[in-house]
């Protein structure tokens, strides 16, 4: 038996109902994103921010875990992270932006020249959904599911495309890490950061959580589906029986326009 992580932050999330889904024009059909329904949840708990390399490092000290980048050899890491001279290596086809990288796990986020000893309150990445559902029992806790995480990234505020309204960029002001400029090749940076930025670098939402949308991918409970919201239930939904995907919400600092 592994020893259990000390008491993580939590926030409690007020039980209530909320319209789950969207049929915005700009959204992506492939994705399952409508139709837009109505959803009763119970009360539950949150972390306020997602897992940071700090948090993960006491895990795997305490359960030496060894994830599934590390037991693979490699993991996949954004071209625009690494060096100009970087060697050619082998990329997804359908987004060739992403390259294989030998020795890139959590603890060598760019490969095996990088590090995180200034990135301790930076999120966690080339992380699993395995590796965090082993987070999560070590912690004491579980992924959210969808509808739990969705309602909780809304942060009160209904039927907004942002947690916090609208309008990207409310008055000019930068409210989360995603892509500018010319993607994949330039990212200029206006919002402050190029790649992963630290936990709790922009505004939190009404239920005191911070990057729930931008700077990385997070994991949920449930399976993916395109079709789970035209079949789910209307009070605590737990997403599909089975599938060969587990769903992953929030964007990244990858997202554009584009």
């Amino acid at each position: 038996m592994s020893a259990k992580g000390e008491e993580p932050e939590l926030v409690r999330i007020p039980a209530g109902e909320f319209i789950m889904g969207t049929d915005d024009a700009e959204g992506y059909p492939e994705d399952g994103e409508g139709p837009p329904h109505l959803v009763a949840l119970p009360a539950f708990d949150i972390a306020p921010t997602t897992v940071t390399n700090a948090e993960f490092a006491r895990f795997v000290a305490a359960t030496n875990h060894v994830t599934t980048a590390e037991a693979l050899g490699s993991s996949f890491v954004f071209a625009g992270l690494l060096a100009d001279d970087h060697p050619p290596t082998r990329a997804v086809r359908s987004a060739p932006w992403w390259r294989e990288i030998e020795g890139a796990y959590w603890q060598h986020p760019e490969g095996p020249e990088s590090g995180i000893d200034d990135r301790s309150d930076h999120p966690v990445v080339h992380v699993s959904w395995s590796d965090a559902v082993a987070y999560c029992e070590w912690s004491g806790t579980r992924l959210p599911t969808e509808a739990e995480w969705e309602y909780a990234a809304r942060g009160g505020v209904a039927q907004a495309r942002y947690p916090w309204g609208d309008d990207r960029e409310p008055e000019g002001r930068h409210m989360m890490n995603v892509f500018q400029g010319q993607f994949p090749e330039h990212d200029t940076g206006d919002d402050g950061w190029i790649g992963p930025c630290p936990v709790r670098s922009f505004p939190q939402n009404g239920f005191g959580l911070y990057e729930m949308t931008g700077n990385v991918w997070e994991w949920c409970a449930d399976w993916f589906s395109p079709h789970a919201y035209a079949l789910s239930s209307p009070i605590r939904p737990q997403g599909p029986a089975t599938g060969e995907h587990r769903v992953m919400r929030g964007g990244s600092y990858l997202c554009h326009d584009s």
